[in-house]
Formats: C-alpha cells, sequence, structure tokens
C-alpha cells in the first residue's frame, strides 16, 4: 500500500466528520474490524526446502574444437570476448543463436551435445550481462529483467493452493525468509516452487528494499542438513481458502502462546491423512487395502512374489495410505 495506517484513519474519520457537521447531527463513534490487519501477525507458515535445480553454465576450462558446431563457436566467442560497451548487443545476439538452436534441435539437425553446449554458454553470458547491469548506472530495463529467469528453483514441501491460495489468486505478497542459518549470509537467489503439478504451483513475487522483487536470497543447501523457510503474515484466512487443488489437505499446526517469559506450545494437531483426503473424493481406505491384501494374496500363491515380498509390499501401502499427504 501506498498510504500509512494514520493517513488511512484520517480520511476514514474525516468523512464521518464532514457528513455529521453538514447534517447537523452528533458526531458517531466509530469501530472497525480491520480483518487481515488484525490477524495477519497470528499465523505462520513453516516448510522444508527438498531440492534445488540451477541453470547450467560454461567450464571456463573447456574449449570449443573445430569439431563442434558453427552455432556453439558463435557463442563460445560472445563469451570469451565478453565486454561492457557492447553488452546489449551481446545479449541479443546470444538469444538470437539460443532460438536458432532450438529450432534447429526441433527439427533434429543438431545433437544434444550441441544443445548442452548452447545451453551452458547462453546462461553463462546471461549471468555476465546481469551481473554488471545491476552495478551499473543506466542499462536499459530489458536488462535488468534479465534477474527473473536467472533464479534457482527451490522445491519445498508444501502446496501453494492449500496454505498460500492469495498468492496465486490476488497476487499477494507475503513475507518470507529463511529461519535460521541468519549467521550465514544468503549467497543464492531463488524463487519457490510448490510440490504439486500445476505450473502455477510458484512464488516469484517477493517483498525487497525496492518494493518487489523476483527473487529471494537464500542459503545453498547443505548435504544431509534441512533448511526451514517461514512465511510470515499467513493471518486467518490461508488455511480456511485453500482447497483440495492436487488433494493435498491441511497441514501439520502447532499452537504457541508467547508471554514475558517466553513461550510455550499448548497443541500440536495433525494434518490430514491421505486416506482422509481421498474420502473426499469418493475413494473408500478400507476397501482399497482389501483390494491390495487381494491381489498381493493372489500373487503369492501364484509364485509372482514370495511371502516377505508380499508383507513389505502391504506395510508399505499401508503406512503410505495412512501417512500424512506432505513428505514425511
Amino acid at each position: 500500500m501506498n498510504y500509512t495506517l494514520q493517513e488511512y484513519v484520517n480520511d476514514s474519520v474525516s468523512t464521518f466528520v464532514d457528513a455529521s457537521n453538514k447534517n447537523n447531527i452528533p458526531h458517531p463513534n466509530v469501530i472497525t474490524e480491520s480483518g487481515r490487519s488484525l490477524t495477519a501477525h497470528h499465523s505462520v507458515l513453516i516448510f522444508e526446502v527438498l531440492e534445488t535445480a540451477t541453470l547450467p553454465s560454461w567450464n571456463s576450462e573447456e574449449i570449443v574444437n573445430e569439431q563442434d558446431h558453427e552455432l556453439v563457436k558463435e557463442l563460445f566467442s560472445l563469451w570469451d570476448n565478453f565486454n561492457q560497451q557492447r553488452m546489449l548487443e551481446t545479449w541479443h545476439d546470444a538469444q538470437q543463436i539460443r532460438e536458432e538452436a532450438l529450432d534447429r534441435f526441433s527439427l533434429g539437425l543438431i545433437d544434444l551435445k550441441t544443445r548442452a553446449q548452447i545451453e551452458c554458454l547462453f546462461w553463462s553470458i546471461a549471468r555476465k550481462v546481469y551481473q554488471i547491469a545491476r552495478t551499473s548506472k543506466h542499462v536499459p530495463d530489458e536488462l535488468k529483467q534479465i534477474s527473473k529467469i536467472l533464479s534457482d528453483k527451490y522445491f519445498c514441501n508444501f502446496s501453494l493452493f492449500q496454505s498460500l491460495p492469495d498468492a496465486w489468486a490476488i497476487d499477494q505478497v507475503f513475507p518470507i525468509m529463511p529461519i535460521h542459518r541468519l549467521h550465514e549470509e544468503p549467497t543464492v537467489w531463488a524463487t519457490i516452487q510448490d510440490m504439486t503439478c500445476d505450473s502455477d504451483g510458484k512464488i516469484d513475487n517477493f517483498i525487497s528494499t525496492t518494493n518487489y522483487s523476483h527473487h529471494i536470497p537464500v542459503h545453498p543447501l547443505k548435504q544431509r542438513e534441512p533448511y526451514f523457510l517461514g512465511v510470515f503474515l499467513v493471518g486467518a484466512y490461508q488455511e480456511i481458502l485453500g482447497d483440495l487443488h492436487n488433494l493435498f489437505g491441511d497441514t501439520n499446526a502447532v499452537h504457541v502462546s508467547v508471554d514475558e517469559n517466553g513461550y510455550k506450545i499448548d497443541q500440536v494437531i495433525d494434518g490430514e491423512t491421505i486416506a482422509e483426503v481421498l474420502d473426499y473424493v469418493q475413494y473408500n481406505a478400507k476397501r482399497m487395502v482389501r483390494t491390495v491384501e487381494s491381489w498381493v494374496t493372489t500373487s503369492v500363491k501364484q509364485g509372482i512374489i514370495t511371502l516377505e515380498e508380499g508383507k513389505e509390499f502391504l506395510s508399505n501401502y499401508r503406512s503410505g495410505l495412512y501417512g500424512y499427504t506432505y513428505l514425511e
């Protein structure tokens, strides 16, 4: 919003005062219930980052040979002879070469290795262009927008449509940040992708010091070490508005009380199981288990699987069916 809370109150109250004075009636008592302002702070969504995807880059020690495709040689020349004065021209040439390479690849005129070389060189040039553009005073807007396509993708254990539907439906921008490793400087720029199969299940608009940013600063993942992000000002509405899009149910919830002595956990509420969610769409979990049991019994009798394999299969099936809809 582009106004202060005080300005909002002043304008609202002055309207009542002006109308009252003109009609010679007493000034009323004004009571307001600004839902999002009152309830936004009480809820935080926390989820784990599962995997990341990074755009490829060209190995500086790798050289281009005579046998390599002409498009690879042209793109390598742009990368190797990069300079700030020809930055915009270089970017346009790189885009044109990549587009031509993609067209030729779709027609079977270049092989997979050449396609990979083109991708590595193109994204390396894009990084060079953006690194210079972000520190220069006068650069075309076209170059500033490169950040939209350069960010890493952080795949997270949540459903946007279930837990943050307003981020998709009305472009609500929520404060998002890592909730640990805060003593370390974040060195990665990323967008957030959820677990759903929907291409809209992503967040690529974030609060920053300059209004909005298309990526968020995060830390690189460490092997065998969990990494969590927090979404703040979620309020009372997001989980209620959320639906069963992609059949992800309610998340685990923790009720926490805070006072001058610290905090305490009042209640832990388990999220929905796969069986509960399937029941909403008329799938009976008990009947499904019986069907699988029948198949296992028949398969064991016919010698298709062993008894031990059958028991393990049933155990895994039951634990999955009655487990959490999100990854555990």
